[in-house]
């Protein structure tokens, strides 16, 4: 049984930085692409950042490019993102989730097969 845990969020305020980390278990990194998605209570969830199961690419939504950056460590099995330059609308759980395919591309819908619990965060003055 795939296991994902979120820790990291918390307030911050506009142009701050939080650093989000995904703990995985129970599964092999390189079988698995990757990747956060958040959601807004009003709104449906959206795709943030992902990572291919090999790990050579990542690709970003246009309201994180330059400001988020994934990084992946395949020994301790973690998926974390750094999230810098943060703004209100940046706040939203966000989730870690992991996907099973033989395909070495990344899904941009939230069609994952496994989710973490989510992770809160708020962006605020």
């Amino acid at each position: 049984q795939v296991q994902l845990v979120e820790s990291g969020g918390g307030l911050v305020q506009p142009g701050g930085s939080l650093r989000l980390s995904c703990a995985a278990s129970g599964h092999s990194s390189n079988t698995y692409a990757m990747a956060w998605f958040r959601q807004d209570s009003e709104k449906e969830r959206e795709f943030v950042a992902g990572i291919t199961k090999s790990s050579d690419i990542t690709w970003y939504a246009t309201s994180v490019k330059g400001r988020f950056t994934l990084s992946r460590d395949i020994a301790k099995n973690t998926l974390d993102l750094q999230m810098n330059s943060l703004k209100p609308e940046d706040t939203a759980v966000y989730y870690c989730a992991a996907k099973s395919t033989q395909l070495d591309v990344i899904f941009t819908t939230p069609t994952y097969d496994y989710w973490g619990q989510g992770t809160q965060v708020t962006v605020s003055s």
